[in-house]
C-alpha cells in the first residue's frame, strides 16, 4: 500500500478538483466550481511543470481567489435567470385565475376556494359563491378583486 508521501501531488490536485465539481453538482451554489477549476489547473501545472508543494499551494490559492472574484464579477453582470421566476411563489402564481368565494368576504377579509385548496383572501365585500379574481397576493393572503 503506498503512503501519502509516494502519492504525485498532481493526483492529489485533481482529485480534489473533481471532488469539488461533483460537490458543485450535489449541491449546487456557483462556488465550489471555482475552487474546482484553480484545484485542476494547480493540478495540470504540478503535473507539467517542475514546482514544488508549497508553490503548488499558493498558486490553487492564487487561482481560488481569482476565480471566485472573477466568477462572482461575472454572475453579477449576467445573472442566472430562473426558467420559471414564480415557481416557489403560489400566491403570484394564482394572479389572474378566478376564485370562488367560500366564506363570506366582510369587512375586507374572508376565504376562496383556488383549485384544491382554501387561501385567506383580501377584498370587497362578497357573499358564499361569488366568482372573484385575484388581482395579487400579500404573503399567503391573496388580494381579489369582482370579475369585471
Amino acid at each position: 500500500m503506498p503512503s501519502l508521501d509516494m502519492i504525485e501531488p498532481h493526483w492529489f490536485w485533481l482529485a480534489l478538483g473533481l471532488v469539488l465539481a461533483i460537490g458543485e453538482m450535489t449541491i449546487p451554489g456557483v462556488f465550489l466550481i471555482w475552487l474546482a477549476g484553480a484545484a485542476i489547473v494547480t493540478g495540470l501545472a504540478a503535473w507539467v511543470l517542475p514546482i514544488g508543494v508549497p508553490v503548488q499551494v499558493v498558486l490553487f490559492v492564487a487561482l481560488a481567489l481569482v476565480s471566485v472574484f472573477a466568477g462572482k464579477r461575472y454572475l453579477a453582470d449576467n445573472p442566472i435567470e430562473p426558467a420559471d421566476p414564480k415557481m416557489n411563489d403560489r400566491g403570484a402564481r394564482a394572479v389572474g385565475e378566478t376564485v370562488l368565494v367560500t366564506s363570506a368576504i366582510d369587512g375586507g377579509t374572508g376565504r376562496v376556494r383556488l383549485g384544491d385548496s382554501e387561501w385567506l383572501a383580501k377584498g370587497p365585500d362578497a357573499e358564499p359563491g361569488t366568482r372573484m379574481r385575484v388581482s395579487g397576493h400579500d404573503g399567503a393572503v391573496l388580494l381579489v378583486e369582482h370579475l369585471h
